[in-house]
């Protein structure tokens, strides 16, 4: 098949209202190309046309491999892949730069947004593209935004089921730590999880719900459905975007309001990342212990300030941050990610009120042994024991 013909066919098929079907397709190719072209031709343009028009071209293997988080495009020849071992090249490539913005575009449609010229990058969720079960997240760049070509970014948004012990066999969280992780949850003090991208922060914050008691009702909101907790009482609300109108967009922070309203045992925040820190500190504060959350930050030292910040999203200063904070957080887990991969609980710290602000107190730290910090949780923990 030549461009012009290839071009037809995909005309052709965008009129169609119902599934791409094998027969569909090939209907379209025959009445196309005039009729002229054999069996075979038909059949190997067929593979050719459902590889491009559905699930997502050609990364749709790379995506549905075990272990996949990420599949990154940064040109027709540039595919990377990283399956929890760093970035290393997916062996695969486009034909050209149209071909990888077209796909860009089609991503883009079934996430229900718009990429074009006029909106040259969009950001969101696909279900109907990687492995069973899954979320993937759509990013993508057109030129000249991106001046190298179209770029793809997706993330492959795993529901997050692990259990406490299956990461402490798998080295994800230090045997010496997760007694006093338990005891922190049986105590019901509020906790945040931080780290980087890709770090595990979801994955540690599900494990730990798992091991909540069976008897309380917890509440999760999350901009993506990821967090699946091996616990028999939970409420999952997950935030929606804007369709391609730029209607009906539902935030986390509105979710975070419905939750108070569902008389929750436990409030947690998939991922806190704007203006609903204020509504999820508010919570805490206002008898809902034992809530959690996860937040982006490079230590545990720096979440204080990285939430400083997201507080001003919400309109709340620094004075007044702290001192939510203060009376709501008393936990933090900081998780990391090793130059060979390894995902692991590397901090533990508490956060202590000095004057108008708060400081953290390293308690643990997988390198290092436990710290000052041990002694306050140990104080924290006293009074709250059955």
């Amino acid at each position: 098949m030549n461009a012009p013909l290839i071009d037809r066919v995909r005309e052709r098929l965008a009129a169609e209202s119902g599934p791409l079907r094998p027969n569909t397709v090939a209907r379209a190719i025959r009445a196309e190309s005039g009729g002229v072209l054999g069996d075979s031709d038909v059949l190997a343009n067929l593979r050719m046309l459902q590889t491009e028009l559905t699930g997502a071209g050609i990364l749709e293997p790379l995506l549905t491999a075990p272990g996949t988080t990420d599949v990154l495009v940064t040109g027709p020849a540039q595919v990377w892949i990283d399956d929890g071992s760093g970035l290393r090249p997916g062996g695969i490539g486009f034909p050209d730069e149209a071909a990888v913005r077209r796909l860009a575009q089609r991503l883009a449609l079934a996430a229900g947004r718009r990429l074009d010229d006029a909106a040259p990058w969009v950001d969101g969720l696909l279900t109907e593209v990687g492995p069973p079960d899954c979320t993937v997240r759509l990013h993508a760049v057109l030129p000249p935004i991106s001046a190298g070509g179209t770029a793809i970014s997706l993330r492959v948004l795993r529901p997050a089921s692990q259990d406490l012990d299956t990461l402490c066999r798998t080295g994800g969280v230090d045997p010496a730590i997760a007694g006093v992780l338990r005891d922190v949850l049986a105590a019901r003090l509020a906790f945040l999880v931080s780290g980087g991208t890709g770090a595990g922060k979801t994955t540690l914050l599900a494990a730990l719900l798992g091991a909540v008691s069976g008897d309380e009702r917890i509440v999760c909101v999350e901009d993506a459905a990821e967090l699946a907790p091996a616990h028999p009482h939970v409420v999952n609300l997950v935030a929606r975007g804007p369709n391609i109108e730029g209607a009906g967009e539902i935030t986390v922070r509105q979710l975070v309001r419905q939750a108070l309203r569902m008389r929750p045992d436990r409030i947690v925040v998939g991922e806190v990342r704007g203006a609903e820190v204020v509504d999820l500190l508010s919570a805490l504060n206002t008898g809902h212990d034992g809530g959690a959350g996860t937040v982006h930050a490079n230590s545990s030292a720096e979440v204080p300030a990285r939430l400083e910040a997201l507080g001003v999203l919400g309109g709340l200063d620094r004075a007044a941050l702290h001192a939510q904070l203060a009376a709501a957080v008393r936990v933090l887990l900081h998780v990391s990610r090793d130059r060979d991969g390894r995902r692991r609980l590397s901090e533990v710290a508490v956060l202590d009120r000095r004057g108008d602000t708060c400081r953290t107190l390293p308690a643990w730290h997988a390198d290092r042994g436990f710290g000052e910090g041990m002694a306050v949780l140990r104080e924290l923990l006293e009074p709250r024991r059955p």
